[in-house]
């Protein structure tokens, strides 16, 4: 058998005995060898996003830029978040300003643009958020290890 294709991975059923494959970029699987590289890696759809970061004590590095040791919780950093998406919603800032001065990124002096990215490259509720917006649409609060966000697709 020749080699598997980029971006699928061989697993043998433990009910069957049976090989099978998964796409290690959507986690599907299927019994029959895969015919080309895994749809949703590289080169494949990509985004670019810009997004608003609030870190919390429960982060997993919770330190930024801005300050050195983040202790608000999970909820004030929600609340920080939902009340910086208002401030946009209702024209009183533009993302990219409160970007700037507020995101917990290093993103922040880009006003929070990460750039294109694929499937498989972003923490999976960020990406799963970035992939469903349309163009110019701020996603709701999402929550990820790195802490909470609100994400602007811009292309």
């Amino acid at each position: 058998m020749s080699a598997v294709p980029e971006g699928w991975e061989l697993h043998t059923s433990r009910k069957t005995g049976k090989d099978y494959y998964r796409n290690k970029f959507t986690g599907e699987s299927q019994w029959e060898f895969p015919g080309g590289p895994a749809a949703g890696g590289r080169g494949d759809e990509q985004v670019r996003c810009s997004h608003i970061l609030a870190k919390h004590n429960q982060s997993r590095r919770p330190s930024s830029w801005r300050e050195e040791n983040i202790t608000r919780s999970e909820d004030e950093a929600i609340h920080i978040i939902e009340a910086h998406r208002r401030r946009i919603a209702s024209g009183e800032m533009k993302f990219e300003d409160i970007a700037s001065t507020e995101s917990d990124c290093s993103s922040a002096r880009k006003g929070g643009d990460l750039g294109f990215f694929s499937r498989g490259s972003m923490q999976k509720p960020f990406e799963d958020a970035s992939f469903t917006l349309d163009v110019g649409e701020i996603s709701p609060v999402i929550s990820t290890d790195s802490g909470i966000h609100i994400i602007l697709r811009t292309a």
